[in-house]
């Protein structure tokens, strides 16, 4: 189902968790997903959703910024995927951005999530709404202009499944 949303053209939407609006966010998308599987309890903020997997006991949190690290050894497709500092908001626990992982992509073995974005790349071409992304491991810091970079923070399996 979720890489069947990414055939239908929908935007970034922030807010959304409904496709029929034409768009959703990035926690949107999981919680729909996940409520459309038959999982009850899906948080709907990317923030709520790190802490339901926390309390679960299914967090594995990454602390290395080398895409070979042994930290990714358990991600396995169907992992929800978290980064803080994707946009400057005061929430706490501070998670601001959640994907869906997918796997190896076949041919080149590079990694692969899918979800809504409003501006991260799939094989170095920019793309916005909901799509399929490459998964990289980012830096943390601010860029010389001083915006925030997004830092992934780590994964975890879904509870219940």
């Amino acid at each position: 189902m979720a890489l069947q949303l990414t055939t239908r053209n929908l935007d970034y939407k922030y807010g959304s968790a409904d496709p029929a609006s034409g768009g959703m966010d990035c926690s949107g998308f999981v919680f729909y997903v996940l409520s459309q599987n038959g999982l009850r309890d899906v948080p709907r903020d990317s923030s709520q959703q790190y802490v339901w997997l926390r309390k679960a006991g299914n967090f594995k949190a990454v602390n290395s910024r080398h895409e070979d690290t042994f930290e990714l050894d358990e991600l396995v497709p169907g992992d929800l995927l978290f980064w803080t500092g994707t946009y400057s908001i005061e929430r706490d626990p501070p998670i601001t951005h959640a994907m869906i992982y997918i796997g190896r992509e076949k041919g080149t073995s590079q990694r692969i999530m899918v979800g809504a974005s409003d501006g991260r790349t799939y094989k170095g071409e920019s793309r916005y709404g909901v799509s399929v992304f490459d998964f990289k491991i980012s830096r943390a810091g601010k860029t010389d202009e001083g915006r925030l970079t997004p830092m992934f923070i780590g994964y975890g399996h879904i509870p219940g499944l």
